[in-house]
């Protein structure tokens, strides 16, 4: 298991590297854009498949571009985009329910169909509109914050998993997800702050002006990744399901890779809101 974790991680973060520093604006081509749209997609996918959205295909597909067009939103430069797009969701929707054949259900499904389009379509979105933000105090600002939702993330989940395998004896939250524990949690918790405090200093990396700072922010991260684990965990549990896909060996379903990534960068956005309500 160790072993198929440590493959896919070997071949699976050099493309992330590579999506998120070549892309816009530094870049002309919106590559962090382009790789996120079709990890979501394939996310939204497992998600319906999970949630059985995908037994009724025009719900299914509508939910897919739906997903697509609100991670992309953030390249429309027309003010209103956000609010058209929501509304055109939710009523374009209702309109395409309402004359199906088959009743039974059908609610729920639209219900989850929407769930989907803002777990995944509108958090995602989040990223990319933080990642085009060219500077935000210091040089290419966006970039390097989501580098920080990425690593910080990455070693949050790396301590977690150790720590609590090898140190754990206090279940987190046993009736969810029965292998976590405290002891890993404040583990991740750890490294969420080491990794942040990396990104306050002289590098080409930092973003920060001051270590507390960068800590509380890795911190921060790291907290709301382990609740987006959790959430996931909830839902697999509820659906029936021990993963959401099987295409990542030792890692899942692209939505078990991304469910932490999913909470963890609505901090950095709001700190990118905050910033620039102070500046």
């Amino acid at each position: 298991m160790l072993k198929k974790r440590v493959i896919t991680a070997l071949w699976g973060l050099p493309l992330v590297i590579v999506a998120v520093w070549f892309s816009c604006p530094e870049y002309p081509f919106p590559l962090f854009s382009l790789f996120f749209a079709v990890w979501g997609v394939l996310a939204a996918l497992e998600f319906y498949r999970m949630t059985g959205v995908s037994s009724s295909v025009p719900l299914t597909v509508f939910g897919l571009v739906a997903v697509l067009l609100f991670i992309t939103y953030p390249h429309c430069t027309f003010p209103l985009a956000l609010p058209v797009l929501l509304t055109a969701t939710v009523v374009l929707s209702l309109f395409m329910i309402v004359p199906m054949r088959t009743r039974e259900g059908v609610f729920a499904r639209w219900a989850w169909m929407v769930a989907g389009v803002i777990y995944i379509g509108w958090l995602l979105s989040l990223l990319v509109r933080v990642r085009l933000e060219e500077t935000a105090g210091f040089p290419h600002a966006g970039r390097n914050l989501i580098f920080l939702v990425l690593f910080s993330n990455f070693a949050s989940d790396t301590m977690a998993f150790f720590i609590g395998k090898a140190f754990g004896r206090h279940k987190l939250a046993p009736q969810i997800s029965p292998g976590k524990t405290w002891e890993g949690a404040f583990a991740g918790l750890c490294g969420g702050i080491i990794v942040g405090m990396l990104f306050a200093l002289d590098s080409p990396l930092r973003v920060f002006g001051s270590l507390w700072q960068a800590g509380l922010i890795g911190g921060v991260i790291s907290i709301f990744g382990q609740l987006g684990d959790l959430a996931e965990s909830l839902l697999k549990r509820n659906t029936g399901v021990k993963d959401s896909g099987s295409f990542l060996a030792g890692h899942g379903g692209f939505l078990d890779r991304l469910d932490s990534v999913l909470l963890a960068g609505v901090v950095v956005f709001l700190y990118r809101v905050f910033v620039a309500i102070m500046v």
